[in-house]
Parts: C-alpha cells; structure tokens; sequence
C-alpha cells in the first residue's frame, strides 16, 4: 500500500490542487452574484450549467482523453478550466457567465475521468478498498479546503478568480511531470435509467434527492450566507463546517446501514435533515451557532443519502452489473443536480433566505413520503447486504473499478505497470565533435 501511494503521489497532489480551486470557485461566484445584486433566480439559473456541462462531460469527455491520451487530456481539461476561471472577471452578463460555467462544468468532468480512471488502474483485489477510502478522505478534506479560501481577497475583484486560476494551472505539473505509462480507457457498461428503477426504485430516487440538496448547498450555500449577513470569514466556516459534518457523519451512518435494513436508515436520515431544516429555517436567525449546528447536521445527512442509495442497489445487483447500476445511479443525481439549484433559488426568490431550508425540507419530505410505504419491506436482508461504503459521486465519476462491491479484479495485467517503472528511459546527451 505504502508502495502505491508513494506512486500515486503525483496524481494525489494533482487532484488536492484541482478540487481546493474548482471547489473555491464554485463558493466564489454564487457569492460575487449575490453581493452584485442578482436575484436568488437568476443565480440559480446561471449556477445549474455547471451541472448540465459536468453531466454532458461524464458522458463525452472520455472520448478526448481515448484519443489523445490521459496527460494530454489533462493538460487541455485543465488549460480549458483556468481559461474559463480568468474569463468570469471581464464580464458579468447571465449569458455569458452560463456558458463559461457549462464550459467548467465539461473540463472538470473530463479533469476527474483522467485522474480517477489512473485510481482504478492500480487498484487490485487486496488494496481498492483502502485506495477507495483514502480517495474519499482527500476529496472531501479538498473540497473543504477550497472554502477557507473564501476568506482571501475582495469577492468583488480579480485576485480570487486569479487564485483558483493558479490553483487548477498548478495541478497540470505534478501530474505532466509523471513518466509512467498512462492506463487504457476501457468503455463503460450502460443501464437505462428506466431499467434500475424497476429494480431498485428507492436508489434511483435517494440518488435524485441527494443531487438536489447537495448541488443546492454548493451553488446557494454562499448566497444564503451572504443574504442572512454574514461576513466573509463567517461564509467560510458556514461552508467548510457542513461539508467536514459530511466527512464526519458519514463513517457512523455506514456502520448503521450495515447492521440494519438500509431503506429504514434512509427514512430516518431523511426526516432527521428535514426536521433539522425546518429549525433552521425557523431558528437560525438568532445565532450564528444554531445556524452553524443545523446546516452542519442538515448536509451531514443529506450527503449520505447517494452512497446508501448506491449501497441499497448494489445489493440487488449481480456483480457484473454494478459498474452498470452506478452509472444510472450518476444520472440520476445528475438530473438532481440540475434541479436542485433552480427550486432552491425559486423558493429563496419567494420567501427570502429562509427558502433555502424550506426548499430543502420539502424535498426531503417528498422523499420520506415514497419511502413510508417501504419500510416494512426490506429488500434484502440484513445478513446478504454488501458492505456499506461511503462514497461522493463527484469523487465516483471513474471510479466504479476502485468501488470494493464490484467483481473481482483481473489482475493478469499487473497494476504496478501503470507506477513503477517509467515510460521510457531518460535521455543522454550526444558528445560533441
């Protein structure tokens, strides 16, 4: 293990760089367009193409880096993004910053089916569950880490953008100074959407909702805050604090769903969000704490509702359809995160900052609403459920080869020839005549 992480080494540095700046961008411009004046609406309206580029690229990104290969794709992924970071400053129209959030959206998919795909290829039946664990923990403290950024420079001009800019050009070293052999892109099986949810409709909608209440808080999450007032160091804590809470919640929500029936712990993860919402819609106001203390516990729950989605389904799954099954399940929260920032920023344009958590608690109760009738009928029992796993889906775009519930891994083709020795021996100088 020690062996592969040191060979990983220059991709994990690569990925730490690309999500801190594309994670400090997404807080950052959902905060310039509130302090500008834009309405919840329109800011939801611009911010959701970011989800419509990302989904389109988990779809068609993998066929640039098929051709031209995984650094090169990297390195025109990653010039594309900061070109598109140093763009957002010239000029704020909602056309235009729709389509350069579109364009983001694209480049970072692309970005993630680089590096994860590399994850996959050296992963073996012995190391991927703890390869997969180590990848979660660094997207998560990543993701974090680009909220505390917030607190650098005025919102309002061009050193933040400049910053992310950097942060993302910079994550192109590390990985372009790699000389190891780049993996092979292998096509990804497809399920149809309509398929898994005859087979597991609570996955295919648990994975909806959670698409819905994640996006939302990564798009609005900062307008709510700037709209309630608080200062800039305090919009950082607000972000970082719940998505650490994610981390945090989502060890002791996985030991649970391997112990019982995992619709019955997504029922009680739901109405314990929705319940915690509604306080905050009501409470929050009076204290920066009780605000802090219920968003924390609010997105702690709803970020476990994607990987217990992905746990119950996989349960029905044979082992040869789960890199299918997970593919859907993507889908599904794509079509969430597509939704989630436009009914957030509709009820937040209706009843002001409050509409965040209504929003929220609607979804959620919606979601408890289709589950109520299940939960006397567990689909499996607890004693054939697979291991639970936590998982993010932006951190899960090519990683359904590192997922331990998936088959065997054919291990004929050593990994360690994608990390060990380099591509080819470096270079002398000719002697001159």
């Amino acid at each position: 293990m020690r062996k592969i992480a040191l060979s990983l080494s220059s991709l994990i540095v690569s990925l730490v760089l690309l999500v801190i700046g594309n994670a400090f961008l997404t807080s950052l411009l959902g905060l310039r367009l509130s302090m500008s004046g834009f309405s919840s609406g329109v800011i939801g309206g611009i911010l959701v193409f970011y989800s419509l580029g990302f989904v389109a690229g988990s779809l068609y990104a993998s066929r640039v880096v098929s051709t031209v290969g995984h650094i090169r794709a990297f390195a025109v992924f990653a010039a594309v993004l900061s070109v598109v970071i140093m763009l957002h400053p010239l000029a704020m129209t909602v056309i235009f910053w729709a389509g350069l959030r579109a364009m983001a959206g694209f480049a970072m998919a692309g970005l993630m089916i680089v590096v994860e795909s590399w994850f996959s290829r050296a992963a073996t039946n012995k190391n991927r569950g703890s390869l997969f664990a180590v990848y979660q923990v660094v997207f998560f403290l990543s993701t974090a880490g680009g909220q505390v950024l917030i607190r650098v420079g005025d919102p309002t001009g061009f050193a933040p953008f400049s910053i992310a800019a950097i942060l993302v050009t910079l994550a192109l070293v590390p990985l372009s100074m790699s000389r190891r052999e780049s993996p092979p892109i292998e096509p990804s099986e497809r399920m149809p959407l309509r398929q898994l949810y005859t087979v597991s409709p609570v996955g295919v909608v648990g994975a909806l909702v959670g698409g819905i209440l994640i996006t939302s808080f990564y798009s609005l999450g900062p307008v709510f805050a700037n709209e309630v007032g608080l200062e800039q160091n305090q919009i950082s804590n607000f972000m970082a604090i719940a998505i650490i809470a994610a981390m945090i919640l989502a060890w002791p929500v996985g030991r649970l769903c391997d112990l019982f029936d995992r619709n019955r712990i997504m029922l009680v993860a739901a109405t314990v969000a929705a319940v915690v919402a509604l306080v905050a819609a009501l409470l929050a106001s009076t204290s920066t704490l009780v605000l802090l203390a219920t968003t924390a516990v609010f997105i702690g729950l709803s970020a476990t509702l994607y990987p217990i989605s992905v746990a119950v389904t996989n349960d029905l799954m044979e082992s040869h359809q789960i890199t299918a099954a997970s593919t859907a399940l993507l889908l599904s929260y794509g079509v969430g995160s597509c939704l989630g920032p436009l009914l957030s920023a509709f009820f937040m344009d209706v009843m002001g900052p409050r509409g965040f958590f209504i929003s929220g608690a609607l979804v959620l109760g919606g979601l408890i609403l289709f589950l109520v009738p299940l939960r006397q009928q567990p689909t499996v029992s607890v004693t054939d459920q697979e291991q639970f796993y936590t998982a993010t889906p932006e951190a899960i775009l090519g990683l359904a080869e590192l997922d331990p519930r998936a088959p065997d891994i054919d291990e004929s083709d050593d990994p360690d020839s994608y990390l060990g020795e380099p591509e080819e021996a470096p270079l002398k100088a000719e002697p001159h005549m």
